[in-house]
């Protein structure tokens, strides 16, 4: 299986289906069933600060260090001031739980399910897990 590791609090967002696009550097030309990874490193102080955020997940949720859902990959969208503005109108908490810059890509997520959580080291980019 493909997986994507993500820090928490944003694995944990996608998993409760209020973050459905994961904002990148970089592109990806794979779409297809993507499981979601919680990354074991602990919250940023500025992620914690961030305006808002707080208030869209549980701190007692979160599983570092585990698979906790999967989802389909559909799209990954080269993001513009355009889009940037839609998506800031159209779901702000989406906006507020991503990193919105011209340039960065939007991968856009679908049919999210929750799994039973597996605990697994992850790895950077997208990775596969037997």
């Amino acid at each position: 299986m493909k997986v994507l590791t993500i820090k928490e609090p944003f694995a944990t967002l996608i998993k409760n289906k209020v973050k459905y696009i994961e904002t990148r550097s970089w592109k990806t030309n794979y779409r297809g069933e993507l499981y979601i990874q919680a990354g074991v490193a602990k919250i940023r102080k500025e992620v914690k600060e961030r305006k808002g955020l707080s208030e869209l997940y549980n701190e007692d949720e979160l599983n570092y260090g585990h698979i906790i859902c999967k989802c389909n990959l559909v799209d990954c969208i080269y993001m513009t001031e355009e889009f940037i503005k839609k998506e800031k109108e159209n779901n702000i908490n989406n906006f507020i739980a991503g990193h919105y810059e011209v340039g960065r890509y939007a991968w856009i997520l679908e049919d999210v399910e929750p799994i039973t959580p597996i605990k697994v080291k992850g790895q950077l980019g997208i990775w596969n897990y037997k």
